[in-house]
């Protein structure tokens, strides 16, 4: 049952960012919105950047903002107030120049302009910086207060992509907070010291924020406060708009970075989605590369963190991306120059794994900066292009009253989750500088199994009572907390595959002496009798398991076992133990002496590929759907309306696929195609299906009683 979200929201969100001062011109508006409106757009986001509205101390100008309400209402059109106190006032810079952002390096950050807007007062001030906060809150008061009962109001889109820069803030105002924050979990001053190995600790004033990074407890708890006290601040502003208008909206959206720059950036998307009544994402192809993979992950992520509440694609690519870095030595056709069929695509993909909202970061592309003509799928002048006709077709479809039904359904709980785990991720940035061993290992594992139409979710720690299948991917530090909920999880019937070095690092980094750690050991029925460290070496890392002679890839370090009550079913090329089968409880382990997420990231083998098909009949469970054709992604949706079979062909050839649904659903021969060109053939829980490049279907299944 999905949550209730506020009134005055269309059926199917979809629309744009609009206005971003100074862009589009003034004299283009009335037309715009009318061209947007028959177009089948019912959603516009603005930036309502306070360095723009707060002139002067306590004076507003509203003036170009109520426009864009007006015309919203005039041309049944929904605003979504996207607020920018980032964008702090000049005067503010200059009355409050305690409260610069502070770096890393002690340098103070001064206005700039920002990148996607013409408008100074960027990066903001740092509101830990209670005066800042104070005239911060006060002008999301009257922004509140100023457009709660207009007409066209959807409601609130706080903290824009939810996260923070890496290198800030290391301001006297922070330093603060975090002593704060340190009193409330430690209590008392030698407690902390014991913990962080500084025992000469004489007062409270002596703890500064740490500048060095290393994988130890005080820099562990640096990057975790810095996440906190940044959704402290996410959550007051979500009260403080609430405090003014209880009727609309409250929503924000991330980057879907959880996986890579949650430790350095704060992307924790569980957080961040647990503040608002909407979550969603920032994902476009030209910045992140458009291997099919890759956007299906950022949306099954974004779900997973919504935890049943709607999500929206809020930014989605509708144009071209110029001469950023991102997209240097990058081929066209790698999202640099988004193609109607592009556009068509991302929409599909998105509306498979479950959003229900799609906006574009332009409705048409910005006149200044950096940005100039990025995302926007209208021309510079706002005219109509083929773009914009695939994007007035989606818009359309979205929101025909037969779809309906359709939009009630939901993604079918996945064949198996991929455990997400915080501390893993924290301990690799600490010790390496970067996530990078944690993030190619998650995207590595999601991968393997993509490219067996495997539906892998994303499964936080919290969470993990909801599934019985899990795989643990890069687990070299987990707390003896979430090894006992691991091992509770096992014990009553779950089944659990995990990387190599589980807990090899303990709470505050530690190394166990007893390897797997936190009785790990006797969950695997493994000991350590060999490990190495030495990731530079083991480029071309592999494991044989099963007997079968296949040579699978793992990477980074090597672990290997002694029995001590499990099955050895695996074998590194030296003939010692890569891989143990274990019973516990009621549930059964398969732990994996290195990392094949990591190997599967870098060498995508036809073995390796086998492998993680292979670990659903581990258990003897059939996946929800096979497709014979593996360029072909498909899901199953469920709900009120029906069931639902969702397939899309990334390619830009026409390809031919035969799906088989698991015998979970039993259907009764009979279709009702939503979306596609051609009629599918259906034979007992097999579906036919050809499908256009760069396309997808839709299908409605029957199922017999």
């Amino acid at each position: 049952m999905r949550p209730e979200v506020k009134k005055n929201l269309p059926a199917f969100p979809y629309g744009a960012v609009y206005f971003r001062k100074s862009n589009p011109p003034q004299q283009d508006w009335q037309r715009d919105y009318q061209v947007a409106s028959e177009d089948g757009m019912n959603m516009f986001r603005h930036w309502f950047m306070w360095s723009a509205i707060e002139v002067a101390p306590g004076k507003y100008d509203w003036d170009e903002y109520d426009r864009q309400l007006d015309l919203a209402r005039d041309n049944g059109i929904k605003t979504m107030i996207a607020e920018m106190i980032t964008a702090a006032p000049e005067w503010a810079f200059r009355q409050f120049s305690h409260a610069r952002f502070e770096t890393v390096d002690g340098d103070r950050i001064g206005s700039q302009m920002g990148g996607s807007s013409a408008t100074g007062g960027f990066p903001g001030l740092c509101l830990d910086n209670e005066d800042v906060k104070d005239i911060a809150g006060r002008f999301l008061t009257e922004l509140a207060t100023h457009y709660q009962s207009h007409p066209s109001l959807a409601g609130y889109d706080v903290w824009n992509e939810c996260n923070f820069r890496p290198e800030t803030c290391y301001c006297p105002a922070t330093a603060v907070k975090l002593r704060a924050w340190l009193k409330d979990r430690y209590g008392d001053l030698k407690t902390l010291g014991d913990a962080w190995y500084r025992h000469s600790y004489a007062d409270w004033e002596d703890i500064e924020p740490p500048r060095y990074g290393g994988p130890y407890p005080d820099y562990l708890d640096w990057l975790e406060f810095r996440i906190d006290n940044a959704f402290r601040l996410m959550r007051w502003r979500v009260e403080t708009i609430r405090r003014v208008d209880q009727e609309h909206l409250i929503a924000g959206h991330g980057v879907a970075a959880a996986l890579d720059r949650m430790a350095t950036g704060g992307a924790d998307d569980w957080k961040a989605a647990s503040e608002v009544e909407v979550y969603g994402l920032t994902w476009v192809a030209s910045r992140k590369g458009d291997q099919p993979w890759k956007q299906w992950h950022a949306v099954d992520l974004t779900r997973a963190s919504s935890r049943g509440k709607p999500f929206w694609h809020a930014e989605a690519q509708g144009g071209p991306l110029w001469m950023q870095p991102q997209v240097t030595g990058r081929p066209l056709d790698d999202g640099r120059v988004a193609t109607p069929e592009d556009i068509r695509l991302w929409n599909l993909i998105t509306f498979a794994a479950g959003g229900r909202g799609f906006l574009y970061p332009r409705w048409r592309p910005l006149l200044d900066g950096p940005l100039f003509g990025a995302f926007g799928a209208y021309g510079m002048d706002g005219s109509r292009t083929p773009k914009s006709e695939m994007v007035s077709a989606m818009a359309v479809w979205a929101n025909a009253p037969e779809q309906q039904g359709l939009w009630d359904a939901d993604p079918v709980k996945g064949d198996i989750g991929i455990v997400y785990v915080p501390e893993s991720q924290l301990h690799c940035q600490a010790q390496q500088g970067n996530t990078d061993f944690y993030s190619q290992s998650v995207w590595g594992a999601y991968q393997g199994f993509f490219d067996n139409n495997i539906q892998a979710d994303w499964v936080h720690i919290d969470h993990i009572d909801e599934y019985d299948l899990l795989y643990l991917p890069f687990p070299v530090m987990l707390s003896e907390a979430h090894c006992d909920k691991l091992i509770q999880w096992v014990k009553n019937g779950g089944s659990l595959i995990s990387e190599g070095c589980p807990a090899y690092f303990g709470d505050r980094g530690k190394v166990g002496t007893v390897q797997p750690n936190f009785g790990l050991d006797e969950l695997f029925g493994a000991s350590e009798s060999y490990v190495e460290f030495t990731p530079d070496l083991n480029d071309d890392l592999r494991f044989n398991t099963g007997g079968n002679g296949h040579s699978v890839c793992g990477g980074l370090y090597i672990q290997k076992y002694a029995l001590q009550g499990g099955k050895d079913v695996g074998w590194f090329d030296d003939g010692d133990i890569a891989v143990v089968e274990n019973a516990h409880g009621k549930g059964k382990t398969l732990l994996i002496g290195t990392f094949p997420g990591y190997g599967y990231f870098h060498h995508d083998s036809p073995s390796s590929r086998e492998f993680f098909a292979g670990l659903l009949k581990w258990i003897g469970s059939a996946q929800h759907v096979e497709s014979s054709n593996p360029v072909i992604t498909a899901r199953l949706q469920q709900g009120g309306g029906g069931l639902y079979l969702w397939a899309v062909n990334p390619s830009r050839a026409p390809q031919k696929t035969r799906l088989t649904v698991s015998g979970n659903w039993t259907l009764s021969g009979q279709t009702r195609t939503l979306w596609g060109d051609q009629a599918p053939t259906t034979e007992g829980q097999s579906v036919r299906l050809e499908i256009n490049g760069r396309d997808g279907m839709v299908i409605a299944l029957a199922q017999t009683d």
